[in-house]
């Protein structure tokens, strides 16, 4: 199928499976016609209020996959399809899919990027809680770890149920369902139902006791026009550097019915997982890794002295016996997409998501301040017998979330314009809780059991929060492939906190620090616009531009984080509700998309994307740490302060070179470079971070894709090489460039009488066994950084049957 069909500028992996109608929707089974997918995009892979397309473009070979810069768009947007995705892993986390687009940091200490503690994205210089994220047009939160306002991609839909996960890097469309999308959207999308009855199933082996089966089975076509699909899923891995087992089940659902009016799709999703926690090295140290001692409880508690207290000689970077994240989630959505006619549309979706999680580690008693926090609640006695004799505790972080919410959106085509009327609400009732629990010596609660029954209850916050917006979008079409777009949203969110359980103001680190008691603080604009133009200088050519302006509400969370209701005194947080502002960010992008056929020796076509953009961020709000131990384990008084903003400029170039049929190279290049524009005071002292770069952002990226395939063979080599990223904040510690490489291949044949297609794939993850620091967390202004290891290279096999 040739470009011109699809309407983009296709990077284009050559036989693999054929783009279904559209680039923009690779893999996916097509919808009827013109009808509009989950996200805003029609099943024709067109979005709301359609551009000219590119033409003409050379033809891709048959059984393509692709990345893809879609061309209809005024921002940068650029897909990763299914098949992309599992050819990279079986299995992986959409987000870490887009570890080989243009822009983008992805880091994560396991293959799959499944284990969320220790896994991070950044783009153009904003981290993952200033990004906004969906799955199927539903609102996924900010993907903070400790959760409060959603859930992570993977555990919303099976990552062989996803057709494709596009990144929209500037601030992203003013419809999108988000309340912290600074500095770009991803947005997920789950595949449909196919027409036809049938079913897969996929099984996946490999290091580490690695095991992951999976299931499908569809409907096909039935009764008036209905289509559903059932999927399960459970996953099972050792980590790779301590006995913990990392893993959960998983249950996908949908439904969809094509009507003459009316699409309506109906999903449900249910996911139960515990995984074993990676600890975070403290830096510098010669330390590479911090294992947990866990099933050896006996070496354990040798390794403490009787007081509870690990080896002086570990300092930061002591033991635990066990750390565990616990989570079980519950979402779906209605969906129905009402035409009027062919010039009207009107979409509707009603969400739901329940959420109960704790974050348990089970943590010597005498260690990084613990001790302090116990000792305040049972004075005088004896903390390791008192807490079951082990020497060690329970310590939890609790959670639950309970999201309901309503998206709507209404298109009318009337001349040369297209606009859209559409908005937003959700209403989320999240709590957040500590707690320490005895961890008996003789009789030890597994780490994927939640605890009951604390002996201390320490603080506890109730958050109430609604959130609206509302937006409005003209796209001119005002020559031949010239469209201009113009809109903009407000945003009005409203947050009460309440402070349910205080704290023994003995028990918080530093002295004369409470919880507050909390109350409302809103994060509100009612206008924040968004311009934009796109202009086709020929078949071949494309150019792009947007400004746009967006802003970022508070996070819903308590002590010791970088929220209002983390200000370690009621009269401080009266203050930042009296004085503090909401972060905001203006982004400017323009850029050039082209495809041309090539006769340059063996290289018949080039296609890609460059772009440049710049960014001022405002109002950046960081928490000041008085306290130099590990408060992830026992919370800390930080003060939370406007310190300024960042100024981004940064350009990327992604292209993909095809060699015939059977061969391509893809590249995508990236610059970056954000710094700091103000110093801020830590107590007394001015720390002079005005012009250093941010902390975990590197200057230049390069990814590629060799591929090679030929009847029903491929082969892939996939390279990542990250730049020089400051761990400090007045980069005073550096974490030097690191490459990382993985091999694919696989075979798919039809010559099975019993199925339709089988396969078999090989995977090798970190070819060269590289070592380094993967995800970085900036903990202190200079002298000490913590930071996650790298994965060493692992060894895959995955066999799928479809019948």
């Amino acid at each position: 199928m040739g470009l011109a069909a699809l309407g983009t500028s296709a990077v284009t992996l050559p036989q693999q499976k054929a783009i279904a109608s559209t680039a923009a929707a690779a893999d996916t089974q097509p919808n009827a016609a013109g009808r509009k997918a989950a996200g805003g995009a029609t099943a024709a892979g067109t979005p709301r209020g359609s551009m000219p397309a590119l033409k003409n473009a050379p033809a891709a070979g048959p059984q393509s996959e692709s990345i893809v810069a879609t061309a209809r768009r005024v921002r940068s947007e650029i897909t990763v399809g299914e098949k992309q995705i599992q050819r990279l892993l079986p299995g992986m986390s959409p987000l870490q899919a887009l570890e080989v687009l243009p822009g983008v940091v992805y880091t994560t200490a396991d293959p799959w990027g499944a284990t969320e503690q220790n896994a991070a994205i950044y783009i153009h210089g904003f981290a993952q809680s200033q990004l906004g994220f969906t799955m199927d047009g539903i609102p996924l939160g900010d993907q903070t770890y400790n959760n409060y306002n959603g859930l992570s991609p993977q555990r919303t839909v099976s990552s062989e149920n996803v057709a494709r996960v596009s990144l929209s890097s500037g601030a992203g469309d003013l419809g999108t369902a988000s309340s912290s999308n600074l500095g770009g959207t991803i947005q997920t999308v789950s595949s449909d139902p196919t027409a036809t009855r049938g079913g897969r199933i996929s099984q996946s082996f490999g290091s580490y006791a690695a095991f992951r089966t999976f299931g499908r089975f569809d409907t096909g076509t039935f009764g008036n026009n209905n289509s559903a699909y059932i999927s399960f899923l459970r996953q099972d891995a050792r980590a790779w550097d301590y006995h913990e087992h990392q893993g959960g089940k998983q249950v996908n659902v949908k439904f969809v019915h094509d009507g003459a009016t009316d699409r309506i799709t109906t999903y449900f999703d249910w996911m139960d997982k515990a995984e074993g926690n990676e600890d975070a090295v403290v830096f510098p140290s010669d330390v590479y890794t911090r294992p947990s001692f866990y099933p050896d409880l006996t070496q354990a508690m040798a390794y403490l002295d009787k007081s509870g207290t690990p080896p002086a000689a570990a300092g930061l970077n002591f033991r635990d016996y066990a750390s565990t994240a616990i989570r079980q989630d519950f979402i779906g959505y209605i969906r129905d997409e009402h035409h009027f006619s062919d010039a009207l549309t009107w979409t509707n979706t009603v969400y739901g998501h329940h959420d109960a999680s704790a974050g348990v580690v089970t943590t010597p008693v005498n260690a990084s301040g613990i001790s302090k926090i116990l000792q305040a609640y049972y004075p005088g006695q004896n903390i390791v017998q008192l807490f079951g004799g082990s020497g060690f505790t329970n310590r939890t972080t609790e959670y639950s979330i309970n999201r309901v919410g309503l998206t709507s959106a209404l298109d009318y085509k009337i001349g040369a314009h297209t606009i859209e009327i559409g908005g937003w609400y959700e209403r989320n009732v999240n709590t957040f809780e500590r707690r320490w629990y005895p961890f008996s010596a003789t009789d030890p609660l597994s780490p994927y059991t939640r605890p009951t029954d604390p002996l201390i209850n320490q603080f506890a916050n109730d958050f109430y929060t609604n959130t609206f917006q509302t937006h409005i979008q003209d796209q001119w079409h005002v020559l031949p492939g010239v469209v201009l777009q113009a809109g903009f949203k407000s945003s009005l969110q409203y947050t009460n906190g309440r402070l349910t359980v205080p704290a023994l103001a003995a028990s918080l680190s530093p002295a004369g620090a409470s919880t507050a008691a909390g109350g409302q603080i809103d994060a509100t604009d009612a206008f924040l616009p968004d311009f934009g133009a796109t202009w086709h200088l020929g078949p071949h050519d494309q150019l792009f531009a947007n400004i746009q302006k967006n802003m970022r509400g508070f996070q819903a969370l308590g002590f010791g984080y970088a929220t209002p209701w983390g200000i370690p005194s009621q009269a401080g947080f009266e203050a930042f509700r009296r004085e503090g502002k909401p972060e905001t960010s203006w982004t400017y992008e323009t850029g050039w998309r082209f495809n041309h056929p090539l006769a340059f020796g063996p290289i018949q076509a080039i296609d890609g994307q460059i772009s440049y953009y710049h960014v001022d961020f405002s109002n950046r709000l960081l928490t000041v740490s008085s306290s130099p131990q590990i408060t992830s384990l026992t919370g800390a008084a930080s003060l939370l302060e406007n310190v300024g903003g960042v100024t981004t400029n940064g350009a990327d170039m992604e292209f993909t070179l095809r060699f015939g049929r059977h061969f391509s190279l893809y590249d995508a290049v990236s610059y970056n470079h954000s710094v700091y524009d103000n110093n801020y005071m830590s107590g007394s002292t001015s720390v002079a971070t005005a012009g250093k770069n941010v902390v975990a952002v590197p200057d230049w990226m390069n990814k590629f894709i060799f591929a090679y395939n030929n009847n029903g063979f491929f082969a892939q080599l996939t390279g990542d090489y990250i730049g020089k990223r400051y761990a400090t904040y007045l980069n005073d510690l550096s974490v030097p460039p690191m490459a990382l490489f993985s091999f694919s291949s696989g075979y798919t044949s039809h010559a099975l009488p019993v199925l339709k297609e089988s396969s078999i794939q090989f995977n090798i993850t970190n070819l060269t066994n590289t070592r380094g620091a993967d995800t970085i967390l900036a903990t202190n202004a200079s002298k000490q950084y913590t930071a996650y290891p790298v994965a060493p290279r692992q060894f895959f096999v995955t066999l799928t049957g479809r019948f």
